[in-house]
């Protein structure tokens, strides 16, 4: 699973005009699941974003947890995140998981953020949404349960 994570002062999505998630502070997090990802990737991916130490502390510096500031999650499935562009100039996805996986993981793994006591947004699974957010920092890391 690939993992696309920003501290943000708010974000939200919309389809078609309505808003179908939003949030205050807290990550806005890009979900990608790729071939022969499992239930114990979303696990190993949530429990690091969740023990992650990003937000800063009264002294500016950057030891605190989502839990430690309250903060909210916007989960967004992201499937080009496996996007490959080795050969030509029109990126493949062959890469991503077939959709009714991603879709069970990409629930999953919101699940495991609710589980913990997160307030968690989402957007819709495969559909053409419009993410926007204002990116805290900016503070963003990209993560990949390959390299974890």
């Amino acid at each position: 699973m690939r993992a696309v994570v920003q501290c943000v002062s708010e974000a939200a999505v919309t389809v078609g005009g309505r808003t179908v998630g939003a949030i205050g502070k807290g990550y806005a997090i890009l979900l990608g699941v790729g071939h022969g990802d499992t239930e114990a990737e979303a696990v190993r991916l949530w429990r690091k974003i969740a023990k992650m130490r990003v937000f800063e502390d009264a002294q500016g510096k950057t030891n605190l947890s989502l839990a430690d500031v309250g903060g909210e999650v916007l989960v967004v499935s992201q499937f080009t995140l496996y996007a490959n562009c080795r050969k030509g100039n029109r990126p493949s996805f062959t890469d991503a998981a077939d959709p009714a996986i991603a879709r069970r993981l990409y629930e999953y793994f919101a699940d495991l953020a609710r589980n913990d006591g997160f307030t968690v947004a989402t957007g819709e699974f495969g559909a053409m949404m419009d993410v926007a957010l204002v990116n805290h920092g900016p503070f963003t890391v990209v993560l990949d349960t390959d390299a974890l």
